[in-house]
């Protein structure tokens, strides 16, 4: 029981993780209509901004000026590939995203090189002791800082203007740009919603019990991209629910390898993909996705 309560609390801390990315993913999708797959090198590069600024600014500071690098340049990504290109077709801009992460990846990658990077955490390699369920540090301020952020978005996304001017655009852009929305503030906010809350996910991607940032690091972050599809595409909620649900299953799915053995190695790699296709079977539009209605 209390190797099943670890797992549980090891999967929620994950899955806040993903949520953190997750929304990014969705926020950009319900803003223009581009899956960006330029997301992990984002994570990346917020990840590698801490690390490089931690000793002489200090974590916090230093976790700051991270969120801000990396939503300015997913803005500028926004601005110079997205919408500088006029009008464009959504496909073609969701394959240029994959150009972009390839860039801003092997440039990384070679800062990086085979080093692991720490991001001077304040957590370190702190455990606590729960009645013999043993949970790190780390694990305990994901979990309190996700729920924070995720709250605060929400909060945004229902009662401010630009959450009123999202939700707009996201039902009908043209019509939303004939009432008044200005489609491309939304649009750029949305894409640096996303690089911050990216930037945030890393520092928890590379706390204990991981041994820091290295080059695949980015990779980590594509796991969230099942939950995003799960929740559904067009869905905050849903994607908060479907990262709740891939964090759980890499968890359980990790923590009883030794009993899914005769699955194969590293079933907790594959296992949130596997949830995703069997979703997606029952239902095509993800968990909490919006049915599309054709008139005929």
């Amino acid at each position: 029981m209390t190797k099943l309560a670890e797992i549980v609390l090891n999967g929620f801390a994950l899955g806040s993780v993903y949520a953190l990315i997750a929304l990014g993913f969705v926020v950009i999708f319900k803003a223009s209509g581009v899956i960006n797959f330029a997301h992990a090198s984002l994570l990346l590069l917020g990840g590698f901004t801490v690390a490089k600024l931690h000793d002489d600014l200090g974590f916090t500071l230093a976790l700051l000026v991270a969120v801000g690098v990396t939503a300015a340049v997913a803005g500028l990504v926004e601005m110079v590939f997205i919408r500088g290109l006029g009008r464009t077709e959504v496909h073609t801009l969701t394959i240029l995203t994959i150009g972009v992460d390839i860039l801003l990846t092997t440039e990384l990658t070679r800062r990086i090189g085979s080093d692991v990077l720490s991001l001077g955490d304040p957590w370190q390699a702190g455990v606590r002791d729960w009645g013999g369920v043993h949970v790190a540090d780390a694990r305990i301020a994901c979990i309190v800082v996700a729920v924070l952020l995720i709250g605060t978005f929400f909060a945004a996304f229902r009662f401010t203007a630009w959450g009123l001017s999202m939700r707009a655009a996201a039902e009908d852009r043209e019509a939303a740009a004939l009432m008044g929305v200005r489609l491309g503030r939304v649009q750029l906010i949305a894409w640096c919603v996303a690089g911050a809350l990216a930037a945030v996910a890393a520092v928890f991607l590379a706390a204990f019990p991981s041994a820091g940032l290295d080059r695949s690091t980015g990779q980590i972050a594509l796991a969230a991209f099942p939950a995003a599809i799960l929740g559904g595409m067009d869905s905050a909620a849903g994607a908060l629910l479907g990262s709740l649900l891939v964090g759980l299953t890499s968890a359980l799915t990790a923590g009883y390898q030794s009993d899914l053995s005769w699955l194969g190695a590293n079933l907790g790699d594959v296992a949130p993909y596997v949830v995703m296709l069997l979703v997606l079977i029952w239902r095509p539009t993800g968990l909490l996705g919006s049915k599309e209605r054709v008139r005929v």
